[in-house]
C-alpha cells in the first residue's frame, strides 16, 4: 500500500529526530502546509522568515532541519517535502542527479564562512594558519565537527585542516556530530573544547563564542542551494520560493550572518 503524504512526514519527522539535537522544538506537520527541508544552520533565519511569510500571506510552511546528507536521503526515500535547501552543491547535485528536484528552479541562495568555536567562558583567540598546533589546544579533549562524509560543515572542515596541515594531527581526536548544531551543542555543553561551525550557527546558543575564522581559500565557498522537489504538488510553494529569493527575505538572513548571493 502507498504511504500517504501524511503518513511520509511523520516517518520522517521520526527519522530525522535524532540529528536536530540542540533544536528544541520538534515541528509538526500537516498536509496543506508548504513542506521545506532544510540544512540545520538555517534554522534561525528560515525560521523568522517563514513567519513573516505566513503573516503575510496565512500560508503555512513547517521544516525539517537537519544534515544536507539525511534529508537528501529522505527525499530520495520518497519523503514528501516542496523544497530543499541543502548547506552545499554535493548534496543538491545528488537529488538532481536522481531527479529529485526541478532543474529549472535550482539557485545558489545563500553563502557562509567557517569558524572555530570555543566555550563562550573559555574562549581565546586563535590564528587559523597553515600548521596550527589545534592538538595541543585540544589537549586530552576532542573536536567536535559534523561527519565529514555527510554533514557539509564537517566536510568543509575536514577540507580546510587538510589544506592547512592540520588534520593528520586532530584526526582522531574527531568528534563527529550527525549535524554541525549537534557539534555546535557538543561545544556549548563543555564536551568538546572546540568546534568547527559556520559563523551563522553562534548566535544560536549564547554559551559560545567564535575564537578564529578560517581562511576563505582553505576550502571551497560555501554555498546553499535552494530548488523545488519533483513531486511537489502544492499551489503555494511556487510563491513561497519566490519570496525566499526576494528582498523581503534578505534581512532575516543578513541578520544571522548569511551572505545573500547575488544571481
Amino acid at each position: 500500500m502507498a504511504t500517504s503524504r501524511r503518513q511520509w512526514i511523520k516517518l520522517a519527522t521520526a527519522a530525522l529526530s535524532a540529528a536536530w539535537l540542540g533544536l528544541s522544538v520538534t515541528p509538526t506537520f500537516a498536509a496543506d502546509k508548504i513542506v521545506v527541508f532544510a540544512a540545520a544552520s538555517m534554522k534561525n533565519a528560515l525560521d523568522n522568515a517563514d513567519a513573516a511569510f505566513t503573516k503575510e500571506t496565512g500560508k503555512e510552511v513547517t521544516v525539517s532541519y537537519a544534515a544536507s546528507g539525511p534529508l537528501a536521503k529522505q527525499l530520495e526515500n520518497g519523503a514528501p517535502a516542496d523544497i530543499f535547501i541543502s548547506a552545499d552543491t554535493n548534496w543538491m547535485d545528488y537529488v538532481a542527479g536522481k531527479k529529485l528536484i526541478k532543474d529549472d528552479s535550482r539557485v545558489n541562495l545563500l553563502g557562509n564562512k567557517l569558524v572555530l568555536v570555543a566555550a563562550k567562558d573559555k574562549a581565546k583567540p586563535v590564528e587559523i594558519k597553515h600548521g596550527l598546533d589545534l592538538a595541543a589546544l585540544l589537549g586530552d579533549g576532542r573536536l567536535a565537527i559534523g561527519q565529514p562524509e555527510s554533514v557539509p560543515a564537517g566536510k568543509y572542515g575536514k577540507t580546510a585542516l587538510e589544506k592547512l596541515g592540520i588534520w593528520p594531527s586532530v584526526e582522531k581526536k574527531v568528534a563527529g556530530a550527525e549535524s554541525v548544531r549537534a557539534a555546535l551543542a557538543l561545544v556549548s555543553r563543555g564536551e568538546a573544547p572546540y568546534g568547527i561551525v559556520y559563523q551563522t550557527d553562534v548566535s544560536a546558543d549564547p554559551g559560545v563564542a567564535v575564537v578564529g575564522t578560517f581562511p576563505a581559500d582553505s576550502h571551497p565557498p560555501i554555498v546553499y542551494p535552494v530548488a523545488i522537489t519533483a513531486s511537489s504538488k502544492n499551489p503555494d510553494v511556487q510563491a513561497y520560493f519566490d519570496y525566499l529569493k526576494s528582498a523581503k527575505a534578505v534581512p532575516f538572513f543578513e541578520h544571522e550572518g548569511f551572505t545573500v548571493l547575488k544571481r
